[in-house]
């Protein structure tokens, strides 16, 4: 049986990861929602992928601020971690499994894979190891 307080600490090993979600997603948001046409042009391949449409660049940036904010918030909340974690990571892994589908249906090359990764898939993957350690912490502590 684990001690509560220990439940509560976030690993060292997770701690940069979790950062990185944070911070990319709620710093992401906000550049979308501000500036969407700037947004738009300057990240690599988005462009590429139709029409810029500012309504559409916002309602993302919103998704990405929330995804942010529910990593922030389990952080300082252990008990409501997993789910707040695991309700964000389903979403950035349906975001980068879409960008794999795209791929495999000839939208685009396969160069977009590596040239999105730390944008798509590495969010995904940091959202999949934080949600199994929290899911994992609090079963141990039943």
């Amino acid at each position: 049986m684990m001690h509560a307080a220990t439940a509560r600490r976030i690993p060292a090993l997770l701690r940069l990861p979790l950062g990185f979600n944070i911070l990319f997603l709620c710093v992401n948001g906000v550049f979308m929602l501000i500036a969407p046409k700037t947004w738009y042009q300057i990240v690599p391949g988005v462009s590429e992928t139709g029409f810029f449409n500012q309504h559409f660049v916002r309602d993302i940036g919103i998704v990405q601020l929330f995804l942010g904010a529910a990593f922030a918030w389990g952080a300082v909340r252990p008990a409501q971690r997993p789910a707040l974690w695991a309700a964000a990571t389903v979403w950035l892994i349906a975001h980068a499994a879409f960008h794999v589908w795209e791929v495999a249906a000839g939208i685009c090359a396969p160069s977009a894979l590596p040239r999105d990764f730390a944008a798509v898939s590495l969010p995904a993957l940091i959202g999949v190891a934080l949600t199994a350690w929290a899911w994992r912490i609090r079963t141990d502590r039943r």
